[in-house]
């Protein structure tokens, strides 16, 4: 399936839960990325993933539902991969190329198990407990904007200190 159609499937809450795991939500990281800043990916993730439990009945618990840190965190990593490696031909491609992404207990490098599963973590954004989450060495990011070749700032070009 291609990116637009994978998107649309997720925003319209289409896409199967049995088919909801984590490399798709790296895929919808990414692509949120490619198109917004940090911050406007990060929102648009935090309501597409609560809009798509919500339409698929998933209960929020303690190891259910949405968790704010975790999806924080990864939407770093993932755009700390972009500014470093760059863009991909596809989502699917992207994912493929980096497979420091693919393991779920990547995050366990930079928070204790006890933090991450804390119901805090789990409603606010905490900071790691075990080693600072990785910033980008790169001034800008050689990433060129997929839908407005115009646009000078933001997701697509980030610097230092854009990174959270």
């Amino acid at each position: 399936m291609d990116d637009e159609t994978f998107l649309a499937q997720f925003e319209s809450a289409a896409l199967p839960l049995a088919d909801w795991h984590h490399r798709q939500h790296l895929k919808v990281a990414y692509l949120y990325l490619r198109r917004h800043p940090f911050e406007r990916a990060l929102e648009r993730m935090r309501s597409g993933i609560r809009a798509y439990n919500a339409a698929h009945h998933v209960p929020e618990g303690p190891t259910r539902g949405y968790h704010e840190t975790m999806t924080r965190a990864w939407l770093h990593l993932v755009h700390l991969t972009l500014c470093e490696f760059g863009p991909s031909g596809s989502a699917d491609e992207f994912v493929d190329q980096h497979p420091q992404l693919q393991s779920m207990r990547a995050l366990l490098f930079f928070y204790s198990r006890d933090l991450i599963m804390s119901l805090r973590a789990k409603h606010d954004f905490l900071a790691p407990d075990l080693a600072p989450l990785p910033r980008s060495a790169r001034e800008h990011s050689p990433l060129e904007p997929q839908s407005s070749p115009s646009r000078s700032h933001g997701a697509l070009n980030p610097k230092p200190g854009d990174l959270p």
